[in-house]
């Protein structure tokens, strides 16, 4: 590096020294760049220009047709409503459990939370067999079918209902950090007053939450356009197109040569995300209620009606999760679907078929397994080094960057996939070699779609965090690294490794993008559950959704296990 000598013939500082801290920070701006931003705008790029320039007359020609336009009014359509059904049931669940006295909510909560990280083809195959016509659960009701009768969940009621349920634990989570927030003097001014808890809850309770509703919406809305394992399930049977599911029959029923429409499709379906995103803050920002807070959250007595209260709850539950999932186990039992389960019809065949026998499936495993710890490891560094920029070193680029790893997590799943295609079909510049068809592929995918899952946990933790410890070690000599392993590490490692396990408990099972991007050589286990089901090789699907659910089950048993060492409220069933 070359130094300017001054008057006293003394060399001066160097104009620009490369340090470690900018150094890790360009690296930072090269992974967002690459696999964030450039997707985005490869797939902007594609929908709207031709070779000849602007795409108009492709452009009409799709808009034209009237699939497209059934496809975009379903969309819509599905998601405003099933959004209705996630807030009504998220928001009762959440004034019960944050504003009353009852008993038991560990258990009613963890319950409440569980279908939320099970995969959501695994749901919705678990509720088409448990309510099929002919299925034990409306036999058991004596609602049974004739067969050949229509199933009910095939119909976009079905979409829209499965949706809600499935969403309602979102809402949940979104509405209690609101509501723990309620002042207790107005609550207690009220009650004073001689309002009863109904009262309170419509008068004081809900309005100041509203802005937590209106957020919670929004994430219900968002899950809901880009939920593909519920719409794929039930839309493509009951022949109910949207957007999402329309993308990828296309995508696999044409190939490459779709890209450029199915491009378009997803700014669509990017738009209506980022549409319900800002509306949602905007109403948040109009109805902002902070007032001075409590110091103790306000609980509502339920007196005798607790005992009623907790049996709906239980009710609620049991038919939303545990008949989908005892039927879901009934069928992977059995030797055929279909049959019911007894003493000569019981096997585990499928069990040791899917674990042992089942090349396929172990390979998809074993991807899904690699490419999640990666992800999960390579983003918790990632996140911690970005974390510090964004806390204590913000300027156009860190906001650039925050930006880029935020609109990726934004984005539909099978948008950033048909976003994933586009820019690395053919072959990386420089090198000459293509990751389209192989197992990088998807890690891009997972990085760029998981980096805000991991960093909004990271941030929190560096809020809390008193920066002279840092700027003491500074001052003492250590180096940016230095300083990151001996003082930053330490005290954001809790949080670090939270998110950590929250990325590896979406991505393990992860659908939305891998569908579009797995291959015959390279496939991944969330997938393989569609794929059997559309073979016919529904018992053996269903003992592969089992077997998932119970790897959920035990991530969130250990967790909870090991909640002392993570920091408070990354548990949302603790208490």
């Amino acid at each position: 590096m070359t130094s300017i000598p001054n008057s006293a013939g003394a060399p001066r500082a160097p104009l620009f020294r490369l340090s470690s801290e900018r150094i890790v920070l360009a690296l930072l701006a090269v992974l967002i760049l690459s696999v964030s931003v450039a997707p985005m705008l490869r797939l902007a790029q594609a929908a709207l220009f031709d070779d000849g320039g602007l795409a108009i007359e492709r452009l009409a020609k799709l808009f034209s047709r009237p699939q497209t336009g059934a496809a975009i009014w379903n969309t819509i359509h599905i998601s405003l409503a099933s959004t209705l059904v996630s807030v009504l049931v998220g928001t009762i669940f959440a004034v019960i459990m944050v504003q009353t006295d009852l008993s038991g909510k560990s258990a009613l909560v963890f319950a409440f939370v569980l279908p939320l990280m099970i995969p959501p083809q695994v749901t919705a195959m678990a509720w088409i067999q448990a309510f099929s016509p002919s299925g034990p659960v409306l036999g058991f009701l004596g609602l049974s079918m004739e067969a050949g009768t229509r199933h009910p969940l095939y119909s976009k009621t079905g979409i829209i209902l499965l949706l809600g349920i499935y969403n309602a634990p979102l809402v949940y989570l979104a509405m209690q950090a609101s509501l723990r927030r309620i002042p207790l003097d107005l609550a207690e001014a009220a009650r004073a007053a001689g309002a009863g808890p109904g009262r309170v809850l419509l008068t004081v309770i809900l309005p100041l939450a509203r802005g937590g509703m209106v957020a919670a919406a929004s994430l219900a809305f968002v899950s809901a356009i880009g939920n593909f394992g519920i719409q794929a399930m039930l839309g493509i049977p009951a022949r109910v197109p949207t957007l999402i599911t329309q993308i990828y029959q296309q995508i696999n029923g044409l190939g490459p040569g779709a890209l450029p429409n199915m491009a378009a499709l997803s700014l669509v379906l990017t738009a209506l995300t980022v549409a319900g995103v800002l509306l949602a803050a905007r109403a948040g920002d109009r109805s902002d209620t902070r007032v001075d807070l409590g110091s103790r959250p306000l609980m509502l007595p339920l007196g005798r009606a607790g005992v009623v209260v907790a049996a709906l709850l239980w009710g609620y539950l049991i038919v939303s999760l545990l008949l989908p999932l005892s039927a879901l186990l009934q069928t992977s039992l059995v030797t055929a679907y279909g049959l019911p389960l007894t003493a000569e019809t019981m096997t585990l065949k499928n069990y040791v078929s899917a674990l042992f026998q089942q090349v396929s499936l172990r390979d998809a495993f074993v991807t899904s397994l690699w490419l999640t710890l990666f992800t999960m490891g390579f983003l918790m560094l990632a996140s911690v080094f970005l974390g510090y920029f964004l806390t204590w070193r913000r300027g156009p680029l860190v906001r650039l960057l925050h930006f880029g790893s935020e609109a990726a997590y934004t984005l539909p799943g099978i948008t950033l996939g048909v976003a994933m295609i586009l820019l690395f079909l053919r072959p990386l510049p420089g090198v000459g070699v293509s990751i389209y068809g192989t197992p990088w592929i998807i890690l891009a995918a997972y990085v760029a779609g998981f980096f805000a899952l991991a960093l909004r946990p990271v941030l929190s933790g560096y809020a809390q965090i008193d920066r002279a410890l840092e700027e003491a070690a500074q001052v003492a000599g250590a180096g940016f690294l230095r300083r990151m392993r001996d003082v930053i590490w330490p005290l954001i490692a809790p949080t670090a490794i939270a998110a950590a396990v929250i990325v590896f408990m979406t991505a393990i099972n992860e659908i939305q993008t891998s569908i579009l991007l797995i291959s015959s050589g390279t496939r991944t286990i969330g997938p393989m559950i569609i794929f059997l089901e559309e073979g016919g090789a529904s018992t053996l699907a269903a003992a592969v959704g089992c077997l998932m659910i119970l790897g959920v089950l035990a991530l969130m048993l250990l967790s909870t296990a090991l909640s002392r060492f993570l920091p408070k409220g990354v548990l949302p069933w603790q208490f």
